[in-house]
């Protein structure tokens, strides 16, 4: 019987799994994903929110702005990339500035720096701003990550620290036992004493398993289209428009990888697998971000992709043990600004765990994480080193974002590695940029299906592998 099981491998799962990783416990996380970071998590506007929009007093506001503040520390402890760009909330119109004046009085109340500007004082920052812009609200410590990168960090310094991750299985029902809890999936039973539902989309399912007072959570599609690294200087900070109840509109930003990402809209829709892009999306996209950004350069994008975004019905992040189900402890609706409050609400979980089981400190707790090897980030020196001691270093592989054999080898052997051609994709970049794939997947896969010990035919884009068990 483990102490804690998690259920769901995404961005809160995985910080819950670091989170309690520093105590003497048997922790346990079940995906029915091959990877970690393969629901909502990996296909989000990944930025790390102020918190100026939360409404305060909300568990948005709560766990936004601490985990915007944990941010800086967490990326350098775990080796991920996060930049602190700021963010700009455009108004278009005199007549709703008193929306910029909401944002700033939500700010204050939240403890977020922020300060009203002019439209002028704001082209003075971004001079790609559209001449329409009558005023902006200035957020200084808004930021962006990668939220592949992120998730992986606390998985594997998770997995590193003793937590065992059984992915590729399946969670079917969910009984309350004498104990605890019984987890029943497709690759037998797991008995837990406390459960963890950071299922996402289906956090909904998890909880109705165990309480009369049921859930339901509504997927919310967002659409994007993701630039060229041609095109990623277009604007420095990340610009929103005035938010409406639907999320925070349109946003045109950087990428902590040079790129630009214009997105999303917000789609609810019944279908919690329906991540499809569509024309009229996509249009809606290019029309919005046009109003916040002149002369963005359509030409130049690569791909456009959707992510679904977990909503409540109450609006705010649904946290917490149901009064008939002690031990079960619910993390859902956790939409945005879901990323950014992860690690937060991993520290507030394990508060909770605290009041069933006891929590002693492990004195052989690793904080620190190293992440793939990036050769192109290391001095000419390093790189002459490195490739002589192991030449896999000096053979490129993704001509796109300039990554060799030896990084896309070593995602591959790492703790939680790589196993399908997306999995090496979000450790590495390769086959994220301009040919989206198009020249590196078949070394790619050579090189999987030989360190997998499987035909080449057998590699898979994503999804679990047949003979591993759990639904392909």
């Amino acid at each position: 019987m483990y102490d804690v099981l998690i259920i769901g491998a995404g961005a809160v799962g995985c910080a819950c799994a670091r989170e309690l990783s520093k105590y003497k416990l048997s922790v346990c996380v079940v995906d029915r994903e091959s990877d970690v970071c393969e629901g909502t998590s990996k296909a989000n506007s990944a930025i790390v929110h102020a918190g100026f929009d939360a409404k305060p007093g909300s568990l948005k506001a709560r766990f936004n702005v601490r985990g915007s503040r944990m941010m800086p520390q967490l990326a350098k402890q775990l080796d991920f990339a996060f930049i602190n760009n700021g963010a700009l909330v455009l108004c278009f119109d005199e007549a709703q500035k008193g929306g910029l004046d909401e944002l700033k009085e939500r700010a204050d109340i939240n403890g977020v720096p922020a300060e009203l500007i002019s439209g002028d004082e704001a082209r003075k920052m971004e001079p790609a701003l559209t001449d329409e812009v009558v005023a902006a609200l200035y957020a200084p410590t808004s930021g962006i990550v990668c939220p592949f990168e992120m998730t992986l960090a606390f998985a594997e310094n998770a997995c590193e620290n003793g937590v065992e991750f059984r992915l590729s299985t399946c969670v079917r029902d969910v009984k309350k036992t004498s104990s605890g809890y019984t987890v029943i999936t497709d690759r037998g039973d797991l008995d837990a004493k406390i459960v963890i539902n950071a299922a996402g989309l289906y956090s909904d399912v998890i909880h109705n398993c165990v309480s009369e007072t049921k859930l339901k959570v509504i997927p919310r599609r967002g659409e994007y289209m993701l630039l060229d690294r041609t095109a990623g200087d277009t604007v420095k900070n990340t610009i929103f428009q005035l938010p409406t109840k639907m999320g925070k509109g349109i946003l045109v930003s950087p990428t902590v990888h040079g790129n630009l990402i214009l997105g999303p809209t917000a789609d609810d829709i019944e279908d919690k697998e329906d991540t499809a892009t569509t024309a009229g999306g996509l249009a809606t996209v290019r029309a919005k971000a046009a109003l916040s950004v002149k002369d963005i350069p359509f030409g130049s994008v690569i791909t456009g992709f959707s992510g679904l975004r977990s909503v409540g019905e109450s609006g705010d992040f649904i946290i917490g043990e149901p009064e008939d189900a002690p031990g079960f402890i619910d993390l859902a609706g956790i939409e945005s600004p879901g990323l950014t409050s992860a690690p937060a609400i991993g520290e507030y979980v394990a508060e909770l765990v605290g009041k069933h089981l006891s929590l002693e400190e492990k004195d052989s707790f690793k904080a620190e994480r190293k992440g793939v090897t990036k050769l192109f980030s290391l001095s000419v020196e390093e790189r002459n080193k490195l490739i002589k001691e192991q030449p896999a270093y000096g053979r490129i592989v993704c001509r796109c974002e300039s990554v060799t054999e030896g990084e896309i080898l070593e995602a591959i052997d790492r703790p939680l590695g790589a196993t399908t051609l997306d999995g090496v994709k979000r450790r590495t970049r390769a086959g994220m940029g301009r040919c989206q794939a198009g020249f590196c997947s078949p070394t790619t896969m050579k090189l999987l299906a030989e360190k997998l010990g499987i035909s080449i035919a057998e590699v898979r884009k994503n999804g679990v592998y047949p003979d591993k068990g759990g639904e392909g």
